[in-house]
């Protein structure tokens, strides 16, 4: 049974392994776990039986008008059951305020986001790889 919480409150290191897959320089479960506590947002599933995390979605805002998601993830072995889709549905709703939700993804990725009520748009990035494993 996957819970859904909408904090990092006693969250663990443990708990977060095996995230960050494919990518040049993945953040460390410490790393991880810091950037959970430093969203504004945050939603996060976990296994009740493993009491694993096994899919996380966070935004950050201005609190006023804007809100960006900045990550969603779901474990490789629990993709394709529709936590991605409730993490994501359950962070549209916590950002229903703000005037604008904004993110960045795969064109891969846009059919995705398409079904839960989004729009393609264009933009731009700068990708730092080797500052994000530095970070203390």
């Amino acid at each position: 049974m996957i819970i859904y919480l909408h904090s990092a409150i006693g969250i663990k290191v443990s708990q977060l392994q095996g995230f960050f897959v494919g990518w040049p320089s993945p953040p460390t479960p410490e790393t991880h776990l810091k950037l959970l506590h430093h969203s504004d947002k945050i939603v996060l599933a976990i296994d009740k039986e493993t009491d694993a995390v096994v899919g996380f979605i966070t935004a950050i805002t201005d609190h006023v008008l804007s809100a960006y998601i900045s990550f969603l993830e779901v474990l490789p072995c629990y993709q394709h059951q529709g936590i991605g889709r409730e993490l994501t549905r359950r962070m549209i709703e916590c950002l229903d305020n703000f005037y604008m939700v904004d993110l960045l993804c795969d064109p891969e990725m846009q059919p995705f986001y398409e079904a839960v009520g989004m729009q393609r748009s264009t933009g731009m990035l700068i990708r730092n790889h080797h500052k994000q494993t530095s970070m203390k």
